[in-house]
């Protein structure tokens, strides 16, 4: 069984992984900002709570600390992911997007991503097994052209799909893969989701779970491949 730890844990799809992932027995880590709430989530979980804001540098070098005290780390889920939306909740399009709604989405996103990855690649590569799971969602050019109007949150998660093809070149002994666990109703989305988060995390869990001679530099939904 590996040790997990999932950002963005404490609710919506990351919470839904680290209950199946602890159900199925492995040791997880629930990361989240929030103390209370992350705390209080991990434990009706069963899970570890480790607290973790990826957009500050002290905050992911002490999640490293310890964990790496309490013995090393197999499996990292980066799921922490937000969209702006305007004050009224309307999706941002091209015409009312701005430099500063880019920059906060990117944030979190890809730079907060970037420094998760990097804090925790000493304590994966110590792992026999390790696996990296981007959750990445509206991110395929291919398939751009349909539906939701948004631009930065998909623009920063193509940027999360380039990212995983990079890191899985340069780390071949790790499985890195990006996923889409598809039109989930969580709070990001304001619960606008068409299916649940049992349904999204499907994926999530499955890639997290992956042997040494799984798939690696891909990105996926619970059907196989998707198109970049």
């Amino acid at each position: 069984m590996t040790t997990t730890l999932i950002t963005g844990a404490n609710k919506g799809l990351g919470h839904e992984t680290a209950r199946r992932l602890t159900a199925l027995g492995h040791t997880v880590y629930l990361g989240a900002r929030n103390v209370e709430r992350g705390a209080a989530a991990a434990a009706s979980l069963g899970a570890r709570f480790v607290q973790l804001d990826v957009t500050e540098d002290a905050s992911v070098a002490a999640a490293v600390a310890t964990i790496e005290a309490d013995g090393g780390l197999d499996v990292l889920v980066n799921n922490a992911g937000i969209e702006v939306r305007s004050p009224e909740g309307a999706i941002i399009g091209a015409a009312e997007l701005t430099a500063d709604v880019m920059r906060e989405v990117f944030e979190t996103n890809v730079f907060g991503l970037v420094r998760v990855t990097h804090a925790f690649l000493p304590l994966l590569e110590r792992s026999a097994a390790p696996v990296v799971v981007n959750v990445s969602s509206l991110a395929s050019l291919a398939h751009a052209g349909k539906g939701y109007p948004g631009v930065a949150y998909p623009t920063s998660k193509t940027a999360v799909n380039m990212l995983t093809v990079q890191f899985a070149k340069a780390f071949p002994r790790m499985r890195i893969n990006a996923v889409e666990p598809g039109y989930t109703a969580t709070d990001l989305n304001q619960r606008e989701g068409t299916q649940t988060v049992e349904q999204g995390a499907e994926i999530i869990v499955r890639m997290a779970q992956l042997w040494p001679d799984g798939p690696t530099g891909g990105y996926f939904d619970m059907s196989g491949p998707l198109p970049w």
